[in-house]
């Protein structure tokens, strides 16, 4: 295969990757946040899990097609990885249910800053004056944001936090494995979701009854949520 036609690939996996990316946050927010509300479904390791179930089903369905390349990951580094990712998602997934989508919205925002921290502290990348007074506004407005909305409580706030400095830790572990191992996004997520599916649909029972004191099997099940938590 030409140098061309691989790097026609990669671009057209990378725009797959960011289209399917902002599409399925979207999509996936207001899913959850809806089974939370409006169905009150408050089992959010376990939907995690459904989600990674799902997940999984499509990497085969990838690797099928030709889009996921056979590749190996050291077991260290996808244990390492499934812990950020599983503390980033399902924190995610507490603060949503636990504050307002708006709040939830605004603290991904302080991730931005928390990676440009780690940047500087593993990678000993320097910022412009420009980028740290943009970082500051950043700040700024989470803090407002934080000060003025009045759904903000004690046990959001924590999972808030829990679940921005998990995903920023995430993050940049991602880029870290893609340079390490030489690996495309959908590469990395056919190692990650079936370990993440496993993980979370084993252990979510038992955190969700931690969390909320309630058992996910007494949850009244009906065909629409079901849809949804496999959505």
């Amino acid at each position: 295969m030409s140098s061309v036609s691989k790097a026609g690939r990669k671009t057209a996996l990378d725009v797959a990757s960011w289209s399917f990316n902002i599409v399925t946050s979207v999509g996936i927010i207001m899913v959850n946040k809806a089974l939370m509300a409006t169905y009150g479904f408050s089992f959010a390791t376990t939907l995690t899990g459904l989600h990674f179930a799902t997940t999984t089903l499509l990497t085969v369905l990838l690797r099928w097609m030709g889009f996921i390349q056979d590749s190996h990951i050291p077991l260290p580094d996808l244990l390492k990885f499934v812990l950020f990712a599983n503390f980033s998602i399902v924190g995610m997934n507490v603060s949503l249910m636990w504050n307002s989508v708006g709040f939830y919205q605004i603290a991904k925002l302080s991730m931005i800053p928390v990676s440009c921290f780690l940047e500087v502290v593993f990678d000993k990348v320097r910022y412009s004056r420009d980028t740290k007074l943009s970082i500051l506004l950043v700040l700024l407005g989470v803090a407002v944001c934080t000060v003025t909305d009045v759904s903000v409580n004690v046990k959001g706030f924590l999972a808030a936090v829990i679940a921005v400095w998990s995903t920023a830790l995430q993050q940049y572990y991602v880029h870290f494995l893609q340079r390490k191992h030489s690996l495309g996004s959908f590469d990395l997520l056919g190692h990650t979701a079936p370990v993440q599916a496993a993980s979370l649909v084993l252990a979510g029972p038992f955190v969700d009854y931690w969390l909320t004191e309630k058992k996910v099997y007494a949850y009244n099940y009906t065909t629409v949520s079901m849809v949804r938590f496999l959505s």
